[in-house]
């Protein structure tokens, strides 16, 4: 039996998850902040977040990466998947403030490359 609390309203949060996603629109797309571990464990939360966004065309969503602390190969296949699928519909994602951990991890294996990476969250 997992410990899930209830919050106002009766809607439960799983303490247990190891990714948040906070998801924010904007005037250009949308803003989903990442807040914890992404991997095989956390990935489905992610996905899902990332085909709502991109299925808006011409969007652009920003994967804000402040509160990312660890991102697995799991994490990171999930997102150049959703960076194709968007790309397909005129789409694009963009990453923000990434740690210097996840930035390192971008840079060894090149998908610096694929995505345009941001200083700054939009408001």
């Amino acid at each position: 039996m997992t410990n899930r609390p209830s919050i106002p309203g009766g809607q439960a949060v799983d303490r247990t998850a190891g990714l948040t996603v906070e998801v924010r629109p904007w005037a250009r797309g949308t803003v989903l902040a990442l807040l914890g571990e992404l991997d095989l464990d956390s990935v489905a939360e992610l996905r899902t977040a990332l085909d709502r966004a991109v299925a808006e065309p011409s969007a652009v969503v920003v994967v804000d990466c402040a509160g990312l602390e660890f991102c697995d190969s799991t994490g990171l296949n999930v997102l150049l998947r959703a960076k194709a699928r968007a790309a397909a519909d005129g789409s694009r994602i963009e990453l923000a403030r990434p740690r210097p951990l996840i930035l390192r991890m971008l840079e060894l294996t090149g998908a610096t490359e694929a995505f345009p990476i941001r200083e700054t969250v939009p408001a």
